[in-house]
């Protein structure tokens, strides 16, 4: 657990006609958003999502929110909002509520349908009410009306929150595509009657406030998929995030126009497209989806294989095929990959080695980087612009970024006429009070990484990461040694073996010596416990491995008394 900013300090209590704002995560990083709002003693939660690890935190397998900030109040929660169905919005929802099993989950259909998948992994029943765009509920002291939000999922919500504090515009992820696909667009008009009740505070998708313009249509994106499939010669493969319903629905589109066969390869593909299908969100033309063991047998130019991976993840159905590792799919000269999705920033370094290793089969690769195969679900900064203009509201919270989306987003804001003074820089941890029509920073609450390691739950430190990072990179290094319990002296050893630091043992022959001398002159001048033992061999093993190869790895000495 760590504390965000050292400099504030723990906030007061709550004033009286207060309504108090934070983020346990989201702000400073693109994942985990969660956002507690508190108002007269009683709370209100906004999505609980996860982060995934990068490459400096081996063996995590996801980050969660810290809810150390309410685990002591889960009786006061009157509901956990959730604004759509991305894993950064709802994927730590079963781990919250194994803490409390009944906390009420709100969301619009698919979104409920995507969690009530996850909470069946993990045996969790859970009350759920289903809401959707046009519709005001009350939760407790939380006045909720719910906004349509065009995203890159079906459902996604707004959220507009009323207390006797004032009324807040929380936009969720969102963009204002004028030609979405299933015809949903965001409700400006609901911003702009917003705007002129009065928004006290607007809390605005972050991700997109450094490109500048607006965000290109979703339908752009058909033409380029049709030329691909036109000239494709062999199979075609398709990744895309597991939760993008519009991007597969095109992908059947173009496929059944092409005469080809579709097959869907990942078990998150699988289940959500099943999903999507069986609400009527993805309509699946007669007779196109096979099953992926039937792929050998068709003519390689009529398959389109769609799956997941697009991010490079380890696990994924392109990572594997990458390595020709898969089972049933083998990557050949001719076949033709798309990665259809946009690139989350800390996966870039996976998703070049995948490009690249398809690439080595002899694969072609299209990107986003090379052709229109995809297109952002968050506004630009044009449309964060035209946002401010309609809601012109009187405080304004970045939400939903890294550091540098969230000042450039606080940038457009200005430019929109926004007082700078108005304008809250928070990330993670940092407590936002919106009193009297001003919202301004009132402190911090310790707000750290909580991570998931097969099935432990937060029980990975910091510590462990940077052993698991020192074993990784620098190696490992054990060293016995039997000592006189009377004299001191060595009598066996020291016995060396290392892994990841040299080829053969032997080449610690040079050092043996030198341990055992330096154990003798400890135990002479009194510093013959086995924890300076211990130190001195890490001394003197850490300096000549230094010295002879450059590494720092890690030691493990053993003292043996005899």
């Amino acid at each position: 657990m760590s504390h965000p900013h050292p400099e504030l300090s723990v906030p007061p209590p709550l004033a009286d006609g207060a309504l108090r704002i934070v983020a346990l995560g989201g702000l400073g990083e693109i994942g985990r958003n969660m956002t507690v709002f508190e108002y007269s003693g009683r709370l209100l939660l906004v999505d609980c999502g996860v982060l995934f690890p990068e490459d400096n935190q081996p063996g995590v397998d996801l980050i969660l929110p810290d809810f150390d900030y309410i685990r002591d109040r889960l009786d006061d929660v009157e509901a956990l909002i959730l604004t759509h169905g991305h894993e950064d919005h709802i994927g730590a929802v079963p781990f919250l509520l194994r803490e409390k099993r009944d906390l009420p989950l709100v969301g619009s259909r698919l979104t409920l349908a995507l969690v009530e998948e996850k909470l069946a992994e993990h045996r969790i029943e859970a009350y759920q009410l289903e809401v959707a765009e046009g519709r005001t509920e009350r939760f407790g002291r939380f006045e909720v009306e719910f906004l349509a939000a065009n995203h890159s999922i079906p459902d996604a919500l707004a959220l507009a929150i009323r207390t006797p504090a004032g009324l807040v515009l929380h936009t969720g992820d969102f963009k204002l595509d004028q030609l979405p696909l299933d015809g949903r667009r965001t409700d400006l008009n609901g911003f702009a009657r917003l705007g002129e009740q009065g928004v006290d505070l607007l809390m605005v998708d972050s991700t997109n406030a450094e490109v500048p313009g607006f965000t290109p249509h979703e339908r752009e994106i058909a033409p380029v998929l049709d030329r691909v499939f036109a000239e494709a010669p062999r199979r075609i493969i398709v990744a895309s995030f597991a939760s993008h319903v519009h991007r597969v629905q095109q992908v059947l589109d173009v496929a059944a126009a092409h005469g080809r066969k579709v097959a869907f390869v990942g078990m998150s593909m699988v289940r959500n497209m099943g999903i999507a299908r069986e609400l009527g969100y993805l309509r699946v033309p007669a007779g196109i989806l096979v099953d992926p063991r039937s792929i050998a047998e068709l003519p390689p130019d009529e398959v389109v294989v769609m799956s997941t991976g697009s991010q490079g993840e380890p696990m994924a159905v392109l990572s594997r095929l990458a390595n020709r590792d898969h089972p049933a799919i083998t990557i050949e000269p001719g076949d033709v990959v798309v990665l259809a999705s946009s690139l989350i920033p800390g996966n870039e370094n996976a998703v070049s080695r995948v490009i690249n290793g398809l690439t080595r089969w002899g694969a072609t690769v299209v990107h986003k980087g090379n052709a229109m195969v995809h297109t952002s679900g968050h506004a630009s900064a044009g449309e964060l612009l035209y946002a401010y203009t309609l809601v012109h509201p009187r405080n304004v919270l970045p939400v939903h970024g890294e550091i540098r989306h969230l000042h450039a987003n606080a940038g457009v804001a200005a430019s929109s006429g926004v007082p700078r003074e108005r304008i809250v820089l928070a990330e993670d941890g940092v407590v936002v009070d919106l009193l009297d029509g001003t919202a301004r920073v009132v402190g911090a609450v310790p707000c750290g990484y909580v991570y998931v390691d097969g099935a432990n739950v937060g029980s990975v430190a910091e510590m462990s990461l940077k052993d698991r990072r020192i074993l990784g990179e620098e190696g490992f290094i054990s060293v016995v040694v039997v000592i006189d319990s009377v004299t001191g002296k060595v009598t066996a050893g020291p016995e060396i073996h290392a892994r990841g630091v040299a080829e053969d043992d032997s080449v610690f022959d040079e050092v043996r010596p030198m341990v055992a001398e330096a154990l003798e002159e400890a135990a002479t001048t009194g510093g013959a416990d086995h924890y300076q033992l211990q130190q001195t061999i890490r001394r003197t093993v850490g300096r000549w491995v230094g010295g002879r190869f450059n590494r720092r790895p890690m030691i493990i000495p053993m003292v043996i008394e005899s």
